[in-house]
């Protein structure tokens, strides 16, 4: 699978049985410099749209929304450790979560890369 968007910037691909979830570099570009990243706690289960996470920067704080549902397997530490992760590496060192999912169907009502660059660019 490639990667999948939502029209709140989040990023979606497979690894393994889990997904991993991030922000797009579009959206981390709008925030400015993130200083602050809250993450979930493993274990925790969310529905597609709820508030997952949460990113501040200088400019604002911003909810981060689950692409799809299911449960929390992992989180990425470091970007709690070091939220500028977030501005550096959006598309992969800076993941936020791996969701083990309840419903991969949901990612069907996803963007492409395509679809996604048009978004962007037009919203």
């Amino acid at each position: 699978m490639s990667v999948k968007y939502t029209k709140d910037h989040e990023w979606v691909r497979a690894d393994g049985d889990a997904f991993v979830i991030g922000i797009s570099a579009h959206a981390a570009e709008q925030l400015g410099d993130v200083v602050f990243v809250e993450l979930p706690d493993k274990g925790k289960s969310f529905s597609q749209g709820d508030d997952m996470a949460v990113v501040e920067s200088v400019k604002a704080a911003s909810d981060v929304y689950a692409p799809i549902s299911g449960e929390i397997v992992e989180v990425n530490q470091a970007i709690v450790d070091e939220p500028a992760k977030v501005n550096e590496d959006p598309a992969n060192a800076a993941w936020f979560v791996k969701i083990r999912p309840s419903n991969a169907s949901e990612l069907d009502g996803l963007m492409d890369e395509a679809a996604y660059k048009e978004f962007a660019e037009n919203s």
